[in-house]
């Protein structure tokens, strides 16, 4: 077993730009990086996801990390790996998916739900776990959990979070968000997505000031 570990980032934000038209992409991702995110993640069922994720690799520093969501088979791992893509980001636990991942050397966060999930997400190797839908969950739903998982596996909460979670999350020590919605939504304009990303960097950092 492999586990590639997820990288130290000074903001532990994930972009997840959800819908995005390959003709977009550029401009989407140029805001996301200025404003300060180091993730970004497009999912595979979006159109044409693959151009639009290697646009994103070619626009981005070397220590931001660019990868798909939604990834579902190792067939597809191998043509993220081939576009340059570091992140692989699934909404289940798949062995064979996570091992290919890692294989490649990709940072890889699979979607888990309950402790069986999230403990067989750590035995395969996965570098974070990301727990969705997180607003199922709650913040003390995702704290129970972590209780009996390894300490040096990052815990991510996704889906329904915006900047106004952050704080509750935070509480019982999650401090890795993946923004999907409430950062963009497929028609969004690249300056409306830059006005949310600074919004929501503008959150974290305020609220790492207040953990420190």
């Amino acid at each position: 077993m492999i586990r590639i570990k997820f990288p130290a980032m000074k903001r532990s934000l994930v972009a997840i730009l959800r819908g995005i038209k390959p003709e977009e992409t550029a401009d989407i991702v140029d805001g996301l990086i200025a404003a300060g995110f180091t993730a970004i993640e497009i999912p595979l069922n979006s159109p044409d996801p693959f151009r639009s994720i290697g646009i994103a690799v070619k626009r981005a520093p070397k220590e931001v990390l660019i990868g798909a969501g939604t990834v579902l088979t190792a067939e597809d791992v191998d043509r993220l790996n081939d576009i340059g893509g570091r992140l692989m980001v699934s909404p289940n636990v798949e062995r064979e998916v996570i091992a290919q991942a890692a294989s490649h050397g990709m940072v890889t966060m699979p979607g888990v739900f309950t402790p069986t999930e999230a403990l067989a997400a750590c035995a395969a190797g996965a570098s974070a776990l990301k727990f969705f839908p997180a607003s199922v969950l709650g913040p003390s739903g995702i704290n129970a959990i972590r209780a009996i998982l390894p300490k040096d596996v990052p815990v991510g909460a996704v889906g329904g979070i915006s900047n106004d979670d952050f704080s509750a999350y935070a509480k019982v020590g999650v401090r890795t968000f993946g923004l999907g919605s409430s950062l963009y939504k497929a028609g969004m304009t690249a300056d409306e997505v830059a006005r949310r990303a600074a919004a929501a960097i503008a959150a974290f950092d305020a609220l790492m000031v207040d953990q420190s």
